[in-house]
């Protein structure tokens, strides 16, 4: 099969003690009455998740039926042997309030607890004045101290802090202790993981009332106690960020670019303006495959100061 047209799926909209209503003010996103939306799942193949194209000739099928059944035509030859699942994980962030301290687990101890590894890429949409992040640990943290901060309900202060502006960018690896802060919209691409250990939750209760659960001896033989102070991207980076599980370009869109080459696919993220490609036309906090199937993968801005983050599997 031959498709003409990219690919847009629903996004699946995610309750959060710490979500808010900024994916509809900022995005015109569509999202239930009443709920603090803290996710919204924008390409997502996992079992108890599915993406579903709601466009075109293959309207109504799940990412994991593409994956499964139209694998060459959407994804490209190159993936015939792969796993049984589209590998990567797209979502839009809304933190009104900190996120809880947490951690994944590094692919050398994942299995043993029970878990998936996940390393991810944040970037930041928009964030209010004042907004933070925390990655990493203060330079010097050791476990042990870790450990007597986090008995004595003080972690915040060995964790390292940064202060966050829009088109700021850091990569998180599997094993780098992090949390959002309030005030943060983000752009997040991970691995198809759903795996968190929390560690610290700012001694908050969940939509329930009751303390979230968190999961303290996962996450101390989790997190990568020498990684120190860890910074942004560099702005400009080209690729902004590269790693065995994804290769994310930062693209000021003041002319026509290819998305990647015919035989292979990408996933555009539009941040700001609108952006063309094969007859559709999207906006900000709107997401698209480009198959690798499809001959005109031009994206064309369609407003001044367009720009994207074009994903690719490397």
């Amino acid at each position: 099969m031959t498709l003409t047209e990219p690919l847009v799926f629903e996004p699946l909209f995610m309750e959060r003690v710490w979500g808010g209503r900024k994916l509809e003010t900022l995005y015109g996103k569509k999202l239930p009455q009443g709920v603090r939306v803290g996710e919204s799942w924008e390409v997502v193949d996992r079992e108890e998740a599915q993406s579903v194209v709601h466009t075109g000739v293959l309207r109504g099928q799940t990412l994991n039926e593409l994956w499964t059944d139209f694998r060459d035509s959407v994804f490209g030859t190159r993936y015939r042997n792969a796993g049984p699942r589209f590998p990567l994980l797209f979502k839009l962030l809304d933190a009104e309030e900190k996120l809880s301290v947490q951690v994944h687990p590094p692919s050398a101890i994942a299995p043993e607890l029970r878990g998936e590894p996940k390393t991810e890429m944040w970037f930041i949409a928009d964030a209010e004045r004042d907004a933070d992040i925390y990655a990493g640990l203060a330079a010097g943290t050791t476990r042990a101290a870790f450990e007597e901060a986090l008995a004595n309900g003080t972690v915040a202060h060995l964790l390292h802090r940064m202060e966050t502006e829009p088109g700021d960018c850091i990569f998180i690896p599997s094993g780098r202790v992090h949390a959002i802060g309030g005030g943060n919209v983000i752009v997040e691409v991970q691995q198809n993981s759903d795996t968190t250990y929390r560690v610290f939750d700012w001694n908050r209760t969940g939509l329930d009332g009751k303390p979230r659960a968190l999961h303290i001896s996962e996450s101390l033989r989790s997190i990568d106690y020498a990684d120190a102070e860890p910074r942004f991207q560099p702005a400009g980076a080209e690729p902004l960020v590269e790693c065995e599980y994804f290769r994310i370009r930062h693209w000021a869109l003041d002319e026509p670019r290819e998305a990647g080459a015919v035989g292979d696919f990408s996933i555009v993220t539009v941040l700001s303006g609108a952006v063309a490609c094969a007859g559709l036309e999207f906006g900000p906090g709107e997401f698209f495959l480009v198959p690798a199937t499809l001959a005109n993968r031009t994206l064309q801005p369609v407003e001044a100061e367009t720009s994207v983050l074009l994903t690719e599997h490397p």
